[in-house]
């Protein structure tokens, strides 16, 4: 394999949410710190990895493994090297606080007459291609909320953002699908409730991954630095934090966190 000359041009690709831009911000800032130009480019989940597949997208910052990207990454799995995780993320069901957790504690608590009557029977989510999306829609079923009214429908972020906000305001009973990291969950202190189906997948690994046409481009230490980049899921809760409530950019967001850690550009 040759060195690849510094200033070599590296596309990274976030999927289209404010999380994954905060992550792959960070990623963006280590590849600068080792000479790289970096263009940024977004899209939604399955075709951000579709783009990929086909070479237009060097680094994807990052691909949740096993369950909730597999499905995508699989078809080019052998063109591609996946890095060590920058962060575990996992998939869950909530409720808002004041919702009683003596009464709704698992998801077949939703069941309940009691509470259903109560329940906004709408649960909104985001885009269709996230896992998150396709676990609900099968949980709907699998625990027979769609006999009694509920039915689960896929939407943006800025609306799936909304819609908690304005639900939390008015005291509303509702159910979301969310995820960690994300920042509702410190914003809200929002309840994530049992399921015992197992239906919403397992801790994943959040990996880049790296296309092997582009292993030939990364300096190696810039590929040694993102392979040892460990974010967790705290620092990417906080920095989702400062994108959504404080209003910062993506990069000024990343810029603030590698200010405190700057071993993690070295």
């Amino acid at each position: 394999m040759t060195t690849p000359s510094t200033g070599a041009a590296i596309t990274v690709g976030a999927v289209a949410l404010s999380f994954h831009r905060a992550a792959a911000a960070v990623a963006r800032r280590v590849l600068e710190a080792h000479g790289h130009r970096v263009e940024t480019i977004e899209a939604p989940h399955e075709q951000m990895f579709r783009l990929q597949a086909s070479g237009q997208v060097d680094v994807l910052i990052s691909a949740w493994l096993p369950s909730s990207h597999e499905t995508y990454l699989s078809g080019y799995r052998d063109r591609a090297r996946v890095l060590a995780p920058h962060y575990n993320p996992y998939c869950v069901w909530a409720v808002p606080p004041y919702v009683p957790a003596d009464q709704v504690s698992e998801v077949g608590d939703l069941a309940k007459p009691e509470v259903a009557a109560r329940m906004t029977p709408l649960i909104d989510g985001i885009n269709p291609g996230a896992g998150i999306s396709r676990f609900s829609a099968a949980m709907v079923t699998a625990y027979g909320l769609d006999r009694i009214g509920y039915r689960f429908a896929p939407g943006t972020e800025a609306g799936f953002i909304t819609r908690v906000e304005q639900g939390i305001a008015a005291r509303e009973w509702f159910v979301i699908p969310l995820w960690r990291p994300q920042f509702l969950n410190r914003r809200h202190g929002l309840r994530p409730l049992t399921e015992p189906k197992g239906l919403l997948g397992t801790v994943d690994a959040a990996s880049p991954v790296v296309h092997e046409a582009a292993l030939d481009r990364i300096r190696p230490e810039a590929l040694a630095r993102l392979d040892q980049l460990r974010l967790g899921n705290d620092g990417v809760e906080e920095l989702d934090v400062w994108i959504n409530a404080d209003g910062l950019t993506p990069l000024r967001a990343a810029d603030r966190f590698l200010a405190a850690r700057p071993d993690l550009l070295r």
